[in-house]
C-alpha cells in the first residue's frame, strides 16, 4: 500500500471517532512518530510504498485509535515543555494548558536559586520533572496511585546537578500524610477537578480510557482537592512562599455549566506573605482562595 492510501483510508476510519480536521492532523501524527514518516513525504512522494513491518505497526496503532484509544497511548509519550513523557493509562495524558502552568511558575520562581517543590497529584510527573529540569528545582512529587508513581520514576528527563525529583505515594485528601516533610518554595497541582456530572461533556476516548481517579470529583464537594492544598500550603509553604494550582473553569463563574471543552483550564495563583494568611484565604469563598493575584 502506498502512503497515499494509506493516509486515505486512516481518516475514513477515524472519522466516526474524531472530526475531520483533527484525524487529519492524527494520521500525520502517527506516520510521522510511529514511522519516520513526514509531511513533505506524503505530498511530494505519494505513491511511495509503505514496507510490510512499517505498515503492519500503523495497522495496529489504527486499530487502537478507531476502538478511541488516545494517540498519546498508542505511541507511548507525549510532549511537554520541550521533552518526551511516558504515558500509560495509568496517568493521565499531559496538556498544553498544564505547560502554561509550567510557564508561570518558571516566571515567577526565576529569582529562586534551586528552589524546593511539592507537587501534589503528580501523575505522570510532568510538571515536577519540567521544574527540575527548568528551575533546576529539588522536587517532591506525590501521588495516591503507584502504577503513576512507577511510570512518573521511570521518566527519562535531564536535569541539572543537584537537581531532580524524588516519589512518595500519599494521599493528599488525607490529613497529615505529609506531615513528615518540610517546607517548600513552590507548591503547584493539578488535581482532579471535573465533577461527574460533567462526563455527558466529554469524549469517549477520555471517559473510556483515562484513569477516572485523576479527573473525577463528586458534584456535591468538586472542591474537596483544593481545601486539601490550602490545608498543605499552611503548614508545608515557606513565608513568601508561592503556589500555583489548575482548577475547572466551570468553578470560576457558572458552576451549573460546562463547556464543550471539559479541559477548559484557568491558571489560578496564590501568593503568601506568610502561612498564616493562608487562614485568612481559607475563610473566604473558595473561588476566592485560589483567585488571588
Amino acid at each position: 500500500m502506498n502512503i497515499r492510501d494509506f493516509i486515505r483510508e486512516a481518516r475514513g476510519r477515524l472519522a466516526a471517532v474524531y472530526p475531520g480536521e483533527e484525524a487529519a492532523a492524527i494520521v500525520s501524527r502517527l506516520c510521522r512518530d510511529l514511522c519516520g514518516i513526514s509531511p513533505q513525504k506524503h505530498i511530494l512522494e505519494p505513491l511511495w510504498e509503505l514496507s510490510e513491518a512499517p505498515l503492519k505497526a500503523l495497522e495496529t496503532a489504527l486499530d487502537r485509535l478507531e476502538d478511541g484509544e488516545p494517540l498519546q497511548y498508542v505511541l507511548g509519550w507525549e510532549e511537554f515543555c520541550g521533552h518526551r513523557f511516558r504515558v500509560s493509562p495509568a496517568v493521565l495524558i499531559p496538556r498544553p494548558e498544564t505547560e502554561e502552568l509550567v510557564r508561570h511558575i518558571c516566571a515567577a520562581a526565576s529569582g529562586i536559586p534551586h528552589p524546593t517543590v511539592l507537587d501534589l497529584c503528580t501523575g505522570s510527573g510532568c510538571i515536577a520533572w519540567s521544574l527540575a529540569a527548568l528551575l533546576a528545582a529539588r522536587v517532591t512529587a506525590v501521588d495516591i496511585s503507584a502504577d503513576a508513581l512507577a511510570l512518573a520514576s521511570a521518566q527519562d528527563i535531564p536535569c541539572p546537578q543537584d537537581a531532580g525529583v524524588r516519589f512518595l505515594e500519599r494521599d493528599v485528601l488525607q490529613p497529615g500524610s505529609l506531615d513528615d516533610l518540610g517546607t517548600f518554595d513552590i507548591l503547584v497541582s493539578n488535581p482532579p477537578y471535573v465533577r461527574e456530572s460533567e462526563k455527558a461533556a466529554m469524549r469517549a476516548n477520555v471517559l473510556d480510557h483515562e484513569p477516572a481517579l485523576a479527573l473525577f470529583v463528586p458534584d456535591s464537594d468538586p472542591l474537596r482537592f483544593y481545601w486539601a492544598i490550602a490545608r498543605i500550603a499552611a503548614s508545608h509553604l515557606t513565608p513568601g512562599g508561592l503556589g500555583m494550582v489548575e482548577i475547572n473553569e466551570a468553578l470560576e463563574d457558572e458552576p451549573e455549566l460546562i463547556n464543550k471543552d471539559a479541559y477548559a483550564n484557568w491558571i489560578m495563583k496564590v501568593e503568601l506573605s506568610d502561612a498564616s494568611e493562608l487562614d485568612n484565604l481559607m475563610d473566604a469563598t473558595a473561588y476566592d482562595a485560589f483567585c488571588k493575584e
